[in-house]
C-alpha cells in the first residue's frame, strides 16, 4: 500500500469520528433529558412501617391480660432494666431510680434523684395504663427523656413485666373500670363500612332502571 491510499484511508476515519463527535454534541443540544421530580407510583412508607392503620401510633391494651401473665417471664424481662434500676424494696439509686413498688406511686417521686424535665412535668400516677403507655415507647411517651430504651413492643411481654413489677409491692390487679378506660383511651377507630340499604330502597332502584 503506497503512501496515497493510506492518507485517504486515515482522511476517511478522521471524517468519520469528527462526525460523530458532531453529531453526539448537536444531539445532546437539542434534547434535554428530564428527571421527574416525584415517584411515578408513590409508595406510602409509613403506611408499610405501621401496617397500614392507625395501630402504630399507640400500644395495645393489657389491662385485661396481667392477672393471668406470666410473671417469671417478667422477672427475666426486667434483667433488661436492671443494669439502670433496682427493684427490691431498700435498694440503691443507680442510672435511674430505684422502682421497688412503682405501680401506682407518683411520677418523679424518689427525692433526690434527677429526674429529667420530661418526666418531672410529667405529673399523675404510674397506673397500669400510663405503664403500658410508658413502656411501649419510652421516648414517645416523654420526649427528651434520658431513658435510653427502645421499649417493649410485644403487649404479651408488657403485661408480663408490668405483672412483675405488681409483684415488687402491694398494688392491686386492674378493676374493671381501669380496664374498661384503658379499652376506651388506645382503641383504634373503627373502619367506617358502607351502609346497607333497606329492601325498599332495594326495589326502588329496581323498578327505577
Amino acid at each position: 500500500m503506497n503512501s496515497f491510499e493510506f492518507n485517504k484511508i486515515f482522511a476517511a476515519i478522521l471524517c468519520a469520528g469528527i462526525t460523530a463527535y458532531i453529531g453526539a454534541f448537536i444531539a445532546k443540544q437539542l434534547v434535554h433529558p428530564h428527571t421527574p421530580e416525584n415517584n411515578a407510583v408513590e409508595i406510602a412508607g409509613d403506611a408499610i412501617e405501621s401496617g397500614g392503620s392507625a395501630k402504630a401510633a399507640m400500644p395495645e391494651p393489657i389491662l385485661e391480660l396481667i392477672a393471668a401473665a406470666d410473671v417469671e417471664k417478667g422477672a427475666k424481662l426486667s434483667k433488661a432494666c436492671a443494669a439502670c434500676h433496682s427493684f427490691d424494696q431498700g435498694g440503691p439509686t443507680k442510672v435511674g431510680p430505684n422502682l421497688y413498688s412503682i405501680v401506682g406511686a407518683k411520677k418523679a417521686h424518689i427525692n433526690g434523684f434527677e429526674y429529667s424535665g420530661a418526666i418531672s412535668s410529667l405529673g399523675g400516677k404510674w397506673d397500669y395504663l400510663e405503664l403500658n403507655k410508658f413502656l411501649w415507647k419510652p421516648k414517645a411517651y416523654a420526649p427528651g427523656t434520658k431513658m435510653n430504651y427502645n421499649g417493649v413492643k410485644k403487649p404479651e411481654d408488657r403485661a408480663a413485666l408490668i405483672a412483675w413489677l405488681r409483684t415488687q409491692g402491694g398494688a392491686a390487679l386492674p378493676s374493671a373500670a381501669e380496664i374498661a378506660a384503658e379499652k376506651a383511651e388506645l382503641a383504634l377507630p373503627e373502619e367506617e363500612s358502607p351502609e346497607e340499604e333497606s329492601p325498599a330502597e332495594e326495589a326502588a332502584e329496581t323498578v327505577a332502571h
